[in-house]
């Protein structure tokens, strides 16, 4: 069970010197009760109290990390079940399975469709981070050739996965120093790919059925000396598999219990890439560190990295862009001046339509905490003095010959209060973006 923060209180030197950043021992107690410290900042605690307080200083979840570089990926190290309780920290990382078994040709158009995944949305790069080498042909010199030609042509961070622990040191031969997640497949000792795992200090994913053996096996790791473990659920029912994830998460959180306090990975079953999509978005849902999935094509990997994307923002801090103005086009003197708020959506939206227009305009986004119009407005981080405060301290009124500005429409009510406090001739824009290049167009 987790200690509480007076458990821990009891066993700190109880000298409040603040060194560990806290006014008293009672506020790092509870700090470190709650995972927000660890053990570590307290110079003067005891050898007896360090080993006591292990489970309570080591994150419930631990952080694994694969790959280098800017490929280095990090899951795990999660701290609540629902992400509104605070956030998540981790995004899933996403996987494309690779078989040794293709043919060279297929071989190399399925890893170069794969280094092509690359997206941006809202300002933000999305792709697949991860390749998972599978030797389904048996054969340890295609296996190698398939891991050594997926580093060279996809970038990505890897994934070794065999029954046979001599492919795997094979395979490390050419992609140790890319840090690479083992996989132990179910139907084959755990000890050989144990032992690799410890003597390259690498991560290992442990295949098994269910929570029970999830225990055992990675106790099993643990005293083999592996200190990165992820665990594997195998079966083709989704529904258990994410029940699977859910009890190992809350007994990670809940209860402390450590043979389950690690990351957990999923492999999509389905073949129809619509029930696949579905399914491997309900792995991200419902807490898999890692999804690995066997279609390469755009229409199925998109949604899924959006839908990770969208999980994974904080709930409390909306994604968005930098408060200035943005030249949209070959920008002059005459330009329009359209006004809007910073968060990244509606700055996204807005510009993709004033470039529909082709009317070269200045696009000023307002400081609003990253909310859009009408909730910017309604909590009053939208307003005529804050949009005026934007336009003395962007300069506008020097790059412009005019002294018009376009607000939305939703926000009519702010034109008179804002020509008053502002100076600006205020012209009522369209309600919807999808209005702005018909009235950029006929504005005269």
């Amino acid at each position: 069970m987790a200690l509480t923060g007076l458990d821990i209180y009891k066993l700190l030197p109880k000298t409040n010197c603040k060194a560990c950043g806290f006014a008293t021992c009672l506020a790092f107690a509870m700090a470190l009760a709650q995972k927000k410290t660890s053990l570590d900042k307290c110079p003067t605690v005891s050898e007896e109290a360090k080993t006591a307080l292990e489970s309570a200083s080591q994150p419930p979840i631990k952080l694994v990390t694969i790959g280098t570089g800017d490929n280095r990926l990090e899951i795990g190290n999660e701290t609540v079940m629902y992400r509104h309780e605070q956030k998540f920290y981790h995004p899933t990382v996403i996987g494309i399975l690779v078989e040794d078994s293709l043919g060279a040709k297929e071989l190399d158009a399925r890893l170069n469709k794969i280094k092509a995944l690359s997206f941006e949305r809202v300002g933000i790069a999305i792709k697949p981070e991860l390749v998972c080498i599978k030797n389904s042909s048996g054969n340890i010199d295609r296996f190698v050739e398939a891991v050594t030609k997926a580093i060279s042509i996809t970038g990505r961070a890897i994934a070794l996965e065999s029954k046979d622990p001599a492919a795997i040191e094979a395979a490390l031969k050419a992609s140790k120093d890319k840090r690479p997640l083992i996989i132990h497949e179910g139907a084959s000792d755990i000890g050989p790919f144990a032992k690799i795992a410890k003597d390259n200090s690498l991560p290992l994913a442990i295949t098994c059925s269910d929570i029970d053996e999830a225990a055992a096996m990675t106790d099993k790791a643990k005293k083999a000396g592996v200190e990165e473990i992820i665990l594997n659920f195998k079966g083709d029912n989704i529904s258990g598999k994410v029940q699977e994830f859910t009890y190992a998460r809350r007994a990670a959180l809940k209860k402390n219990f450590r043979p389950l306090g690690y990351p957990v990975m999923a492999f999509t079953a389905q073949n129809d890439e619509g029930l696949e999509l579905c399914e491997a978005v309900s792995y991200v849902a419902k807490y898999a560190g890692i999804v690995i999935v066997k279609n390469v094509e755009k229409d199925l990997i998109l949604p899924l990295l959006v839908t990770r994307q969208d999980i994974y923002t904080d709930p409390q801090k909306p994604v968005q862009v930098e408060p200035k103005i943005y030249e949209i086009g070959k920008v002059g003197p005459n330009s329009p001046v359209i006004v809007t708020t910073n968060f990244s959506i509606t700055y996204f939206t807005v510009a993709g339509e004033i470039e529909a227009s082709k009317v070269p305009t200045y696009l000023i986004c307002t400081d609003a905490d990253g909310m859009s119009v009408l909730t910017a407005w309604a909590a009053e981080k939208f307003t005529a003095e804050k949009i005026t405060q934007m336009l003395n301290d962007s300069g506008i009124g020097s790059m412009v010959k005019h002294k018009n500005i376009i607000i939305p429409g939703y926000v009519s009510v702010l034109s008179g209060k804002l020509e008053e406090v502002s100076g600006w001739k205020v012209i009522v824009g369209p309600r919807e973006a999808s209005g702005i290049p018909v009235f950029l167009r006929n504005l005269k």
